[in-house]
């Protein structure tokens, strides 16, 4: 159809009353200088006007919605103060004795048994899950009620955990009630926890959980998480789950880092994530190529202390004839080591006092020690006012004699030896 077509059609069309004319056919009056004057179609929206319109539409809806939703709902929101107590009403609460599956060491709850690498410390949870297993006594000494125990030896294969079993069972069998992985799909361990935890929840003797180790059950780290919110997330959900069956416990064996710290607590690798998400804290201490080690504790339901144990040829027992004596030979420990820094003390004053000068390295090959050691022990006499320092590197005899009483020492009070600490710097190296 040619344009001249399409006016003539639309003409007839107007002419015969049948079409409505929209208001955009509709010419529109504009006032130009104070007339009024005939103007053309009214103009479509622009795509930001009907863009702006279909927002306040939409906007209107959502709120007509939220006013209808508010208006029918009959649930009111919860309180946030839905938990919220007197001390009154707590003094009145009763609650069950709490589960001690080792006294004094292990109870009800999330704990970690942390120390170095080849310490013995899967040696000492399989004797604890063998002892509580069985019923009868732990390390030697401290009664244990028989219970399930589940060990996630997660770091051994079945031989070398037969062999380990069967030299610290002696000649008895193998005991029913304890329950062994050494293998288990990534990511599933706490859901493989949760399902044993389950299956035991009604024991009259709640269940016992050792994780060896700690590092099996802790997910990928993402890049940017922060390292302290990961490790307290990771020992949240595991206290959750065993918190989940009260009463049940779970000992997670863990690494010490290498860095010493004054507070054994501190040595505990990692963040302190971890040791603030656990109800207890086990670290095992022990001196290569020694037998004897200790055992720190503390926790939020234990006592802390800290308790001598020993081992032969990977069995621990206490170092006491009980838990309290135990305790008593950390002290005993202490004062001996103390006697024997103190006899080496006395005998680098003498090897001084019988010479015209002595360096470390005399000193060193006279006690058998290392150089560094008897250059801190030289040291430590001369700051104590025990021989005196003529040069440096060079100790010679307190210029009274060796008992100082004369010239500008005289009267002088002499200190305890300070090799005699027992957490003396000088401790660690060479025989007593």
């Amino acid at each position: 159809m040619t344009n001249p077509e399409m006016i003539s059609k639309g003409k007839e069309l107007a002419e015969s009353g049948q079409y409505r004319p929209t208001p955009n056919d509709l010419p529109r009056k504009v006032r130009v200088d104070g007339a009024d004057r005939n103007g053309g179609p009214i103009p479509l929206p622009t795509p930001e006007e009907r863009s702006t319109r279909r927002r306040v539409r939409n906007r209107n809806a959502r709120r007509s919605e939220a006013v209808q939703h508010v208006g029918q709902s009959e649930e009111p929101m919860p309180s946030l103060l839905t938990g919220l107590m007197s001390a009154a009403d707590l003094d009145k609460l009763t609650f069950p004795d709490l589960v001690e599956h080792v006294p004094h060491l292990i109870t009800e709850g999330f704990g970690v048994l942390a120390g170095s690498p080849k310490a013995g410390k899967s040696w000492f949870t399989a004797g604890l899950a063998l002892a509580c297993a069985y019923g009868g006594t732990a390390l030697g000494a401290i009664q244990v009620q028989p219970r399930h125990v589940l060990l996630l030896a997660l770091e051994d294969g079945p031989r070398r955990l037969q062999s380990r079993m069967r030299r610290l069972n002696a000649d008895r069998p193998l005991p029913k009630r304890l329950d062994i992985l050494t293998e288990i799909a990534p990511g599933t361990v706490i859901p493989t926890i949760t399902e044993w935890l389950t299956l035991h929840a009604d024991d009259v003797s709640k269940p016992l959980v050792i994780l060896d180790t700690l590092g099996k059950a802790r997910p990928q780290r993402r890049g940017g998480d922060d390292p302290y919110i990961a490790d307290y997330q990771l020992g949240s959900r595991i206290k959750a789950t065993v918190d989940a069956v009260p009463g049940s416990a779970l000992v997670a064996v863990h690494h010490t880092r290498k860095m010493g710290a004054e507070d054994w607590l501190d040595t505990v690798s990692g963040t302190q994530g971890i040791t603030g998400s656990a109800d207890y804290i086990l670290v095992l201490q022990r001196k290569r190529k020694s037998d004897e080690g200790v055992l720190a504790v503390t926790g939020r339901d234990v006592a802390e202390n800290e308790y001598a144990i020993k081992t032969d040829n990977g069995i621990w027992t206490l170092d006491g004839m009980d838990i309290l004596d135990a305790a008593a030979t950390v002290t005993t420990r202490a004062e001996r080591q103390q006697a024997r820094l103190g006899d080496r003390s006395h005998d680098a004053v003498r090897f001084v006092n019988s010479r015209s000068t002595t360096t470390p390295k005399d000193l060193a090959e006279h006690l058998g020690i290392d150089n560094r050691v008897a250059g801190n022990l030289l040291g430590k006499l001369r700051d104590g006012g025990y021989i005196e320092q003529s040069a440096r590197g060079i100790y010679t005899a307190l210029s009274g004699g060796e008992s100082g009483e004369t010239g500008e020492n005289a009267g002088h009070v002499h200190q305890q030896l300070p090799g005699i600490s027992p957490i003396s710097p000088i401790s660690p190296a060479g025989p007593a």
